[in-house]
């Protein structure tokens, strides 16, 4: 029985390391033999996580080099066990010393104190960080090298930043054209400034926002899914809560189809050029668990960064005491920009699993000549 820091079924990916520990790695199994990849796919990922405005993120800026220990041998995979590490150089425990008996609000020191016996890493939020999302973002760069060669691309971007929305309709195109070009990682750049002032307002307030990211995968054949209790869905949704500060999924019309008509609701389909399409897109990209050709769309709800400077009421856990906490040290005042390439990530990693599984991706990519 896995314990938990593992996720998918042929295409197994688990996660060690702590916040504040020596290193945060992965370890990939089930990746298919001939797939080009070295560090110069991985590195560029991982410097997508944290945006260079020192304004709207954390004072701790880790260089997350990358080094790949097994399983690529002369530039491609080999079908072994694949393992990459970054080292953890910038931590600063001291802050977390003197609150480790005070439960910060809104963090999970609490209950993994209940259920670890106090013998959780207290530094950082240790095993429950964001920071061990970093695992998920190099195995997302071997997904999305795998999906590239099917022509299958993810994407991410910013849809929200607190009550700043962004209405306007962009192409996919443009999506991933200028959705980097912004601090908040939003391709509407005139949103992405009122979103940047939001944050850095939440920030002189020494309070924090959320947010949410919305992710499209387009690509993806007809009937990809494994139902019941392995749906596409069902799955994407699962790596999407593990993503830290997510506390919503939806996909497609979502929670707006409870206030529709089945008649506004269902997807119409329509021959288009001998192919079976959908005229509209309210079921997300997905039926019955299963992919239904047309792009999957999906979006995440991001709590606000629940480490904030603004005194909250907690308990002392050594005197069984009320006391108060103000959480010092480097955090993010929205963590929404550095989420946006994680859940890119964490999609990437579930549909690729499940294309290994639908045979749709080969355990072999390319034959070697």
């Amino acid at each position: 029985m896995l314990a938990g820091n593992s996720i998918g079924k042929d295409f197994v990916v688990t996660s060690f390391g702590e916040s504040h520990g020596k290193y945060v790695g992965v370890v990939i199994d089930g990746c298919p033999a001939g797939v080009p990849f070295s560090e110069k796919d991985v590195q560029p990922e991982l410097e997508k996580r944290i945006p260079p405005q020192p304004e709207i993120v954390s004072g701790r800026i880790e260089k997350d080099k990358v080094a790949i220990l097994s399983g690529v041998f002369n530039g491609f995979t080999t079908g072994a066990p694949i393992a990459m590490i970054v080292a953890n150089k910038e931590a600063d425990s001291s802050d977390y010393e003197a609150i480790k008996d005070l439960p910060r609000p809104g963090h999970s020191d609490y209950p993994a104190h209940v259920k670890y016996g106090g013998f959780t890493d207290y530094r950082g939020g240790g095993r429950f960080s964001g920071r061990v999302t970093v695992a998920l973002i190099m195995a997302g760069a071997v997904a999305k090298k795998m999906l590239s060669a099917f022509n299958v691309e993810v994407l991410a971007y910013t849809k929200a930043i607190s009550n700043v929305k962004m209405d306007r309709a962009l192409s996919q195109a443009e999506i991933l054209k200028l959705r980097y070009e912004s601090a908040v990682r939003c391709p509407d750049l005139a949103c992405a400034l009122a979103m940047k002032e939001a944050i850095v307002n939440a920030k002189k307030e020494g309070d924090s926002i959320g947010g949410v990211i919305e992710c499209l995968a387009s690509g993806v054949p007809a009937g990809v899914g494994e139902p019941l209790f392995d749906a596409l869905d069902a799955d994407l949704a699962k790596v999407l809560m593990l993503v830290p500060a997510v506390k919503g999924v939806e996909f497609g019309a979502g929670f707006a189809a409870a206030e529709l008509k089945g008649s506004e609701n269902n997807d119409a389909y329509q021959i288009n050029n001998g192919k079976v399409v959908a005229s509209s897109n309210s079921a997300g990209g997905i039926l019955g668990g299963l992919s239904s050709g047309m792009p999957i769309v999906m979006r995440v709800a991001i709590k606000p960064t629940s480490s904030i400077e603004k005194e909250q009421c907690t308990v002392n856990l050594s005197e069984m005491k009320d006391a108060k906490i103000k959480v010092a040290g480097r955090h993010d005042p929205c963590v929404v920009p550095k989420a946006v390439p994680v859940v890119e990530a964490a999609v990437a990693i579930t549909l690729v699993d499940h294309m290994i599984r639908a045979g749709v991706i080969p355990k072999v990519l390319k034959e070697k000549k």
